[in-house]
């Protein structure tokens, strides 16, 4: 049987989120490597796929996506019968529009102003970028306190059962783990993330890509 869909990934990259998806859904894939050591990611072949140089792509047949919601996406709404989206044409379908455009475009599109500061100022500026990190580091604390106080009211961040929007915050969250306060230290989002870490599809992706504890 031609497996149709390839993922192009990274280890612990935002490939993470739907390399988390596809274990979940089951279904066959083939896992790309994208070595970014080697700067593969702005390779004249890669950027043929992706001309912003970003990984992941999800390749379907002759369909070639970016963009970790957009992948989100297509993978709920080509598998519908998963439920890992609510049903279009729902409140509940709006709702989880929302987050996952608040977890790609508000909490994610934080991310590189704390992991990549000194490319937000003009080089050699230390003070300058060591600012910009401190701000990042509080925006996005800010935001995962939303994540936890989502998690006191429900188990999963769509509700009463895991989905699509799991994956996606796991995958933020663990990005936190070397901050002053990690997301594993507040109240909900440190239990709801043990749960993840016991979910078989998470534990096949961490090891897939070859991830050491702490994983979060």
């Amino acid at each position: 049987m031609t497996v149709a869909l390839t993922l192009h990934y990274y280890p612990s990259n935002a490939s993470m989120t739907p390399h988390l998806l596809l274990r979940e859904l089951g279904v066959p894939f083939t896992l790309q490597l994208v070595d970014r050591a080697q700067n593969a990611h702005k390779s004249p072949a890669y950027l043929k796929l992706n001309p912003n140089g970003l990984i992941p792509v999800l390749q379907d047949g002759e369909l070639v996506l970016y963009e970790t919601a957009a992948i989100v996406l297509h993978l709920v709404d080509t598998h519908p019968e998963a439920g890992l989206a609510p049903p279009v044409r729902t409140p509940e379908r709006a709702e989880f529009y929302k987050w996952l455009v608040w977890l790609s475009g508000s909490l994610q599109a934080m991310m590189p102003h704390y992991f990549y500061s000194e490319r937000m100022v003009a080089p050699g500026n230390a003070a300058g970028a060591a600012e910009v990190k401190a701000q990042a580091e509080a925006r996005i604390a800010a935001m995962v306190d939303q994540i936890d106080q989502r998690l006191a009211v429900q188990p999963w961040m769509s509700g009463a059962q895991f989905g699509a929007l799991d994956p996606y915050a796991f995958m933020l969250c663990r990005w936190t783990r070397g901050m002053q306060r990690p997301a594993r230290t507040l109240p909900h989002v440190g239990p709801w993330l043990a749960r993840m870490l016991e979910r078989p599809a998470v534990r096949a992706t961490l090891a897939a890509e070859g991830l050491q504890p702490p994983f979060v």
